[in-house]
C-alpha cells in the first residue's frame, strides 16, 4: 500500500483507520482525538432488559472476539497515532470503564506521557437499564504527550478565560447531545450511539491546539471533531468506516463556517445560584465567537473571542474585567453590563445565562 504524497486536509476518509493512517506521512499532525469502540459487546452491555438494542447500536458495532483481539487492535491504532504525531503533539482518547484502563496501559507501554485524566461529568446521563449498578454518569479522557520530553501545547490562559478567569479544572460538566445537535436516522433513532457533544470537543481543541493546526480523528463517527476543528480554524483529517456516519458528518461539516481562534466560535442573582462561566455559552454556541456585545446604551462595543474573552480596542479579558476597564471602575458585573442584539432589541447576557441554566 503506497503512502499518499499530500495530506488530505479537511477531508473525511472512509475506510479502516489503521489502513488509512498507514498511508499518511510520519510527523504530520499536531493533535489526535480518538473515540474508539468501547468494547461493550464483550461485556454484554449493548441491550436493555427486554433484549432490545440501545438506540444506534447494531450487532456489528463494537464487535470483538475477545479482550486479546481488542488489545491488539488498540495497540495497532495507537502505534499509528504516535507515528503520525509531531514530536510535540498530543493525543486525547476518551472511553468508559469498559475500555479506558486497557487503553491507558497500552498507550503508556508505547511511550506516551500522560498529562491529565479529565472526567467528563454528564449532567443528563443515560440510566442504568438493569438497575444493578450505579448510573454511569461520566467518561474519562486521557490527555497524553507523544513523549516525556515533548514541549506540548497548552493554552492555559484561554482555558482560564473560558472559565470566567478561574483555573480550568479536570472535571468538566457538559450535557450529552440532545435536541437538534443529536443526529438521528430515518426512524428517529440515534444514528450513532456515542455521539459526543460539540462543547466537549471545543474545550479539547481550544486547550491543546492552535490556529491552522492539524487534528486527526481516526474514529470520526458523525463528525463532531471535524465540525469543531473547522469552527475553530483548525484543519482536520477524519477517518470513518461506516457509510451512514460519513454521510452525516459531511452534511455537518459543509454547514459549518470555518472560523478563527482570534475571535473573528440569565443566571439567578442569589449568591447560592448555580454558576455558569461565560465561556460555557461560547463553547455551546449560544454566544458564538465574533458576536458583538454592547452596553445598554450602545456607547461601547466589544467582540467575543473563541476562548470566552471579549475585546474593546486593545483591551482584552473577561466580561467583568473589560466591563470595568471601559467604565474606569474597580469592578463590574459583566452579566448585567453587556448586552447582545436579538430581533432588533438589546438583551442582557444574564438572560442568555438563565436560558442556558434552564436547558433552553
Amino acid at each position: 500500500m503506497d503512502s499518499v504524497l499530500e495530506l488530505p486536509l479537511d477531508q473525511i476518509l472512509r475506510g479502516d483507520c489503521i489502513d488509512l493512517m498507514r498511508m499518511l506521512p510520519s510527523g504530520s499532525v499536531d493533535c489526535v482525538f480518538a473515540d474508539p469502540p468501547y468494547n461493550l459487546q464483550l461485556r454484554g452491555e449493548l441491550r436493555r432488559p427486554d433484549d432490545s438494542l440501545v438506540d444506534g447500536v447494531d450487532d456489528d458495532w463494537d464487535k470483538f472476539q475477545d479482550f486479546a483481539t481488542y488489545d491488539t487492535f488498540t495497540r495497532d491504532w495507537l502505534t499509528e497515532c504516535k507515528r503520525l504525531l509531531r514530536k510535540d503533539g498530543t493525543l486525547w482518547v476518551i472511553g468508559s470503564y469498559h475500555n479506558i484502563f486497557r487503553i491507558g496501559a497500552i498507550l503508556q507501554d508505547l511511550g506516551f506521557w500522560v498529562l491529565n485524566d479529565v472526567v467528563w461529568r454528564k449532567s443528563n446521563p443515560m440510566p442504568n437499564f438493569r438497575g444493578r449498578r450505579f448510573t454511569n454518569a461520566h467518561e474519562t479522557l486521557i490527555w497524553a504527550a507523544r513523549g516525556k520530553e515533548a514541549r506540548y501545547k497548552f493554552n492555559y490562559q484561554a482555558m482560564k478565560a473560558l472559565n470566567d478567569d478561574v483555573q480550568m479544572r479536570s472535571d468538566w460538566l457538559i450535557p450529552l447531545c440532545t435536541g437538534p445537535e443529536r443526529i438521528r436516522n430515518g426512524h428517529g433513532l440515534k444514528l450513532h450511539p456515542t455521539q459526543k457533544p460539540e462543547a466537549l470537543l471545543y474545550r479539547v481543541l481550544l486547550s491543546s491546539t492552535g490556529h491552522d493546526d492539524i487534528v486527526l480523528d481516526p474514529f470520526a463517527g458523525t463528525g463532531t471533531t471535524a465540525v469543531v476543528a473547522k469552527r475553530l480554524g483548525r484543519h482536520f483529517i477524519a477517518i470513518e468506516r461506516h457509510p451512514a456516519y460519513v454521510e452525516a458528518a459531511w452534511v455537518r461539516v459543509l454547514r459549518t463556517r470555518r472560523g478563527s481562534d482570534e475571535g473573528i466560535a440569565m443566571s439567578p442573582t442569589k449568591r447560592d445560584a448555580p454558576r455558569i462561566p461565560f465561556g460555557t455559552l461560547v463553547e455551546q454556541g449560544l454566544v458564538p465567537p465574533g458576536t458583538h456585545l454592547f452596553d445598554r446604551r450602545k456607547r461601547v462595543s466589544a467582540v467575543v473571542g473563541a476562548d470566552g474573552t471579549i475585546s474593546v480596542g486593545d483591551t482584552r479579558g473577561s466580561i467583568h474585567k473589560v466591563g470595568a476597564a471601559v467604565q474606569n471602575a474597580p469592578t463590574c458585573n459583566g452579566w448585567t453590563f453587556w448586552h447582545l442584539e436579538r430581533d432588533g432589541a438589546l438583551v442582557p447576557l444574564d438572560t442568555v445565562r438563565v436560558a442556558a441554566l434552564a436547558g433552553g
